[in-house]
């Protein structure tokens, strides 16, 4: 038993340690699941479920754990989960890392790739039960606390209580409460300080990777501390008499001897996860880099293209990565001119490259520009575009242009950056732009412009945080500021690698009023062997009928592929049955494509 409450303090704080770590373990693993697999509300949810769902498992299984080696349990458990949590975080990175034969299945690798998730929260379930039990071993009413506090602490009780007799039948508790409702209430103070501590300083601060090895290194370190404190090991043992924690009355303290082995593996994991977090940044950076080249290198066959960082940065809002890519298959290079090149990444999708930011960029821009009358009486919005490519192509036709991008930490970071200055030529310096810093569909709820064309420079929908930019709402809300003539330009997914996306994708923009749609695909010989490739397909939408795209009177652009764009026809907007629309407030998540 306890000789004063210092001991009963002292459990308290590792519980508010333990369960810090416990609930942001959860939120780390969610979000690394997200950035790999995209799905935010899909991976939150699955891991959130499975966490909680081990932690049941766990709970209910420590009831078969040696009562008298509570203590020594309780430091095991705090070491294994210092061991397996940033395990499984580099399992999970690796799985996607390396070339998985198509031979297994995709169900397989979803399950490896959660099973962290299940050992987490299978040890955190162990904590509490056996935190518990050590704080009714407690029998003294001593205080180790400065009478002030004590007294407040005894106000707000009594406050609290006097509340819950409102709606309750109640009888307050008086002397020693259960140690089952002190730990669980630090249980909850400390999950939701993991969770503002994570959302405010971690996450931002440091990022996923540091993360973990931070939330390890406080597992180990409470390990080390609980042994220190309660155990008869010390390195002042004339003070053991006054620090143990003992058991069903007896001499033997809960935690005696340890086992060398695990505490020397105690020490040297605090020793490197503390070496890992003085050294977060070259830590992340290198990490993030072997996982970012060998994804990337993924996508192509084995041995044919080579991919190098050259440089990464966390926004409040994506990941920005920029990388070399370099030729190394047999044969000539199908992708690009020359043997190498730089290409952009916004999180998981790529955003450009030095071969096709060009012609992505004409047919965003000059494509659809051949419909509209050039001048500062035209009116465009462009959604997204921070890298201000397609400023600088509408700035050729004298429009007057406003702007709206949520990222204004990427738009200042591309505006003097020698490899996006090469694309955009300070184009955020032209007289007719207007740029706002703003999410584009609560723009578009608040102001009362209207446009003769609204170009969406938007990611692809990759994941269910840009659910609401593919939704009837926002796309109605777009046409509600059309003028007359007005019409809507979008890049689009091919129908044929994304059937299902297309076909959402396609009844979402139609029951918000679009009746009318022009196909096209931009083209350019992007690897210069004399014959001209698709690079990205787009679609201009119009609530009705639109004047048709005419070569003769069309821009430099459709001019030059004029043989590509003289038949291209205004065609009414299909509707797929049993196709369902993506609402805000109903989405459906076959909007989604996984790249």
């Amino acid at each position: 038993m306890f000789k004063t409450r210092t001991e009963t303090v002292a459990l308290l704080v590792l519980t508010f340690v333990v369960s810090f770590c416990s609930f942001v373990y959860e939120f780390v693993y969610s979000e690394l699941l997200t950035v790999i697999y995209g799905g935010t509300v899909t991976q939150y949810v699955i891991t959130v479920g499975l966490y909680f769902f081990s932690l049941g498992v766990g709970a209910a299984l420590s009831d078969d754990l040696n009562p008298n080696d509570y203590g020594g349990n309780f430091f095991r458990t705090e070491v294994l989960l210092a061991a397996v949590a940033p395990a499984g975080f580099l399992l999970i990175i690796g799985l996607n890392s390396v070339r998985i034969p198509q031979a297994v299945p995709p169900e397989v690798l979803w399950t490896v790739a959660r099973l962290p998730v299940v050992v987490v929260g299978f040890l955190s379930g162990f904590e509490l039960p056996i935190l518990t039990h050590m704080v009714d071993n407690s029998d003294s009413e001593d205080t180790a606390t400065p009478a002030w506090i004590h007294h407040l602490g005894e106000r707000l009780h009594d406050w609290m209580v006097a509340f819950l007799g409102v709606f309750w039948n109640v009888e307050p508790k008086t002397g020693k409460r259960s140690g089952l409702s002190v730990v669980l209430a630090m249980d909850y103070v400390g999950g939701l300080c993991g969770a503002v501590v994570y959302a405010r300083l971690l996450y931002p601060g440091l990022g996923l990777i540091p993360t973990i090895f931070v939330l390890a290194l406080l597992n180990a370190v409470a390990a080390l501390a609980f042994v220190a404190y309660f155990s008869d090991w010390s390195l002042t043992p004339s003070d053991n008499a006054d620090r143990r924690l003992l058991d069903d009355s007896t001499t033997t303290p809960l935690v005696g001897r340890v086992p060398k082995t695990l505490l020397v593996v105690c020490l040297l994991l605090t020793a490197s996860y503390a070496g890992v977090v003085v050294n977060h940044d070259a830590t992340d950076e290198r990490l993030s880099e072997l996982y970012l080249e060998q994804q990337i290198e993924n996508e192509y066959p084995p041995g044919a293209m080579s991919i190098e960082i050259t440089d990464q940065e966390t926004t409040r809002y994506q990941h920005v990565i920029r990388y070399e890519r370099t030729w190394t298959g047999a044969g000539p290079n199908p992708h690009f001119t020359d043997r190498s090149e730089s290409c952009l990444r916004l999180g998981s999708a790529v955003q450009l490259c030095d071969s096709w930011a060009d012609s992505y960029h004409n047919g965003l821009v000059d494509v659809p520009m051949s419909l509209v009358d050039s001048g500062p009486e035209t009116k465009v919005l462009v959604v997204g575009g921070g890298d201000w490519i397609a400023i600088n192509h509408l700035r050729e036709y004298n429009v007057t242009v406003d702007q709206v991008d949520l990222d204004a930490q990427f738009m200042n970071m591309t505006k003097n950056d020698p490899f996006f200055r090469h694309w955009h030529d300070d184009a955020y310096e032209y007289d007719r732009l207007q740029t706002i810093s703003a999410d584009g569909y609560r723009y578009l709820q608040q102001t009362n412009e209207t446009y003769d064309l609204v170009l969406l420079d938007i990611p692809g929908a990759t994941d269910d945080d840009l659910l609401t930019l593919y939704s009837r709402e926002f796309y109605r809300s777009v046409r509600q500021h059309l003028s007359d003539d007005g019409m809507m330009v979008t890049w689009a997914y091919s129908p044929d690698q994304y059937p299902e996306h297309h076909k959402a994708f396609v009844n979402t923009v139609g029951a918000a009023g679009f009746t009318r749609q022009l196909p096209y695909w931009a083209w350019e010989d992007v690897d210069s062997d004399n014959e001209v490739e698709r690079v990205e397909r787009f679609y201009v939408f119009a609530p009705g009928d639109r004047r048709p795209l005419s070569v003769a009177n069309g821009t430099a652009y459709v001019q030059q592929y004029r043989d590509r764009y003289h038949n291209r026809q205004w065609q009414r907007v299909p509707r797929y049955r049993g196709v369902r629309v993506n609402s805000i407030f109903h989405p459906n998540y076959d909007v989604l494509v996984d790249t």
